[in-house]
């Protein structure tokens, strides 16, 4: 297994691509800067730390640190200045691209199914059937409506995590086939609703071209990190593939627009305080997000009885 830190490069073969991103010590992002680790980290790095110093205190990749402080820095000379980045109206139309490519399809089948049962084009055998599709297509209109309200709260910092303590093969339930999955004893304590987005998008990557031969869910105690490894057995991903996957709203497979990619599971791995990534070699590839292994206190023990004269 080839194994390279934080982001694929150009020119990388297929057997040798790795794309990570870090995370910080955080389990919640507070609406309050001043208390965000990330923020933290930066200041400590503009007021003199050196990047290496400042990145092991917060437990972050240096890489991510220095594209932190670029990032801060750049934001803060737009403000002053007055003068917003290209890149951020750049980034505000790929966003509102993306929203409406995630949510056309569904509301296209949606709206196909309604009118063919408004004007009776449906036979009546095949209603209940018809029925179940239009549901289909409402409840995959609610999750991209869903991910772009995710997606919005993470751009702006007021993604919030409410953990709570549960096994992976719970986390897992309806997201992964149960025969898929080993490590489901191992406990995590993490925001069910969000960390499941996470495994629902690294299983569906991982069912990109070539088509695996098999997928399935590795969870383990990599300490100090519960990592839950999507494996496929298959042919290499394209190196471009994997670059784009990575990338805010980059296009999709089709043509026809851009999607939300990993961007979502990236900006939710480390709103847990954890990271996302990928290794591959030329027979499998394992997609992956990393939590902190959190433990929570032993209950209390009853207090003595009290002793009778």
């Amino acid at each position: 297994m080839h194994k390279f830190r934080v982001r694929p490069r150009r020119g990388s073969g297929p057997g040798s691509v790795v794309a990570v991103e870090g995370g910080h010590q955080a389990a919640t992002t507070p609406h309050d800067a001043a208390e965000d680790p990330r923020v933290a980290a930066v200041l400590a790095v503009l007021g003199g730390a050196s990047l290496d110093e400042a990145a092991r205190a917060s437990q972050v990749d240096p890489d991510v640190l220095g594209r932190w402080v670029r990032d801060f820095v750049r934001a803060g000379t737009a403000q002053v200045t007055n003068r917003p980045s290209d890149d951020s109206a750049r980034q505000r139309d790929r966003f509102l691209a993306a929203f409406a490519h995630e949510v056309r399809s569904p509301l296209t089948v949606a709206r196909g199914w309604v009118t063919m049962l408004s004007e009776g084009h449906v036979p009546p055998a095949q209603v209940a059937h018809s029925m179940r599709r239009l549901d289909q297509a409402l409840d995959r209109l609610a999750e991209r409506s869903r991910d772009v309200e995710l997606m919005a709260a993470a751009s702006l910092g007021r993604l919030t995590i409410d953990a709570e303590l549960l096994t992976a093969r719970e986390l897992l339930d309806g997201v992964v086939p149960p025969d898929c999955v080993s490590g489901g004893d191992v406990e995590v304590v993490v925001d069910v609703e969000k960390l499941r987005r996470v495994v629902r998008d690294l299983w569906e990557a991982a069912g990109l071209s070539p088509a695996p031969r098999s997928r399935r869910v590795e969870v383990a105690v990599v300490a100090p990190w519960v990592e839950v490894s999507v494996v496929r057995e298959a042919d290499p991903i394209d190196p471009d593939v994997l670059r784009a996957l990575f990338e805010p709203f980059d296009a999709n497979d089709d043509g026809t627009g851009v999607t939300l990619g990993l961007y979502l599971a990236r900006a939710l791995s480390v709103a847990h305080g954890g990271s996302v990534g990928l290794e591959q070699d030329d027979h499998r590839a394992a997609l992956w997000v990393r939590v902190p292994v959190r433990t929570t206190p032993d209950p209390s023990p009853p207090p003595p009885p009290l002793e009778t004269p």
